[in-house]
Parts: structure tokens; C-alpha cells; sequence
């Protein structure tokens, strides 16, 4: 299985959110691969001095590079479902590309609406669990 964080799931892991924290803990003892989109991790990355908890987190995680493909393919994706939030669409893309390998993949995400729009768009599917 795969995890894929938003903004808001970060914002949750800065603030201690221990429900959020256990889920992380459990999927790393697993082996199981979490993905952050690294726009993501720009939204959420105000203070390194206060930011300790998400900082360890972070090194544990997999950081997906919003790369000049990605970036032109979060573009289209924007165009195709008529929005503009290039970092959603980044996410949506993330999730899309774990499920081609053939995992299941968890959304933790605060803008299920938003991005349940998304993997619409893209036929991809996903659990969503909204933080």
C-alpha cells in the first residue's frame, strides 16, 4: 500500500495530531511507502526551528519531485477539470502513478471534494480519508 499526504495532512503532523502520527508510524513499520508531493511539502514548511515533529517525518517519507513533466502534466490535468491548483493536481498525479504499479493507495487530504475531483478526472482510484 501506498500513503499520499496533502497540505493538510502535513499541517496535522505539525500540529501533533496523534491520530494522523499513529497512521504514519504503523504504515513506516509496515514498510509501506508514503509519498509527498513536494509542492506539498512548500505549503506546509513555515519554520524549521518549530518544526521538528514534521522535519523526522519528512526524511521518512517518499519526496516527489515536482519536476518540468510533472509540472506540464499538473497543468493539463488543471485544464482538463477546469481549476487551477497546481499542488492538488500534483497530489491527484502522485496518487495516479501509485496506483499504475499496481498498489492500493490511502489519500490523507483536508480538500476531499477537490481532490476526489481530480482522480475522477484522471479514472484514478484511491481511498480518501480526510484530515
Amino acid at each position: 500500500m501506498t500513503l499520499v499526504l496533502d497540505a493538510g495532512a502535513l499541517i496535522q503532523v505539525d500540529r501533533g495530531n496523534r491520530t494522523i502520527l499513529s497512521a504514519l508510524d504503523t504504515a513506516f513499520d509496515k514498510g509501506e511507502v508514503v509519498d509527498v508531493p513536494t509542492g506539498v511539502i512548500g505549503q506546509a514548511w513555515r519554520n524549521p526551528d518549530r518544526q521538528a515533529v514534521l522535519s523526522r517525518m519528512l526524511k521518512r517519507c517518499n519526496e516527489v519531485d515536482l519536476d518540468g513533466a510533472i509540472a506540464r502534466a499538473c497543468g493539463q490535468l488543471c485544464g482538463r477539470a477546469a481549476t487551477n491548483d497546481v499542488i492538488d493536481a500534483s497530489v491527484a498525479l502522485a496518487v495516479a502513478r501509485a496506483r499504475r504499479s499496481g498498489k492500493e493507495v490511502t489519500l490523507l487530504t483536508s480538500d476531499s471534494d477537490e481532490l476526489g475531483m481530480l482522480l475522477s478526472v484522471l479514472d484514478a482510484r484511491a481511498r480518501i480519508i480526510e484530515v
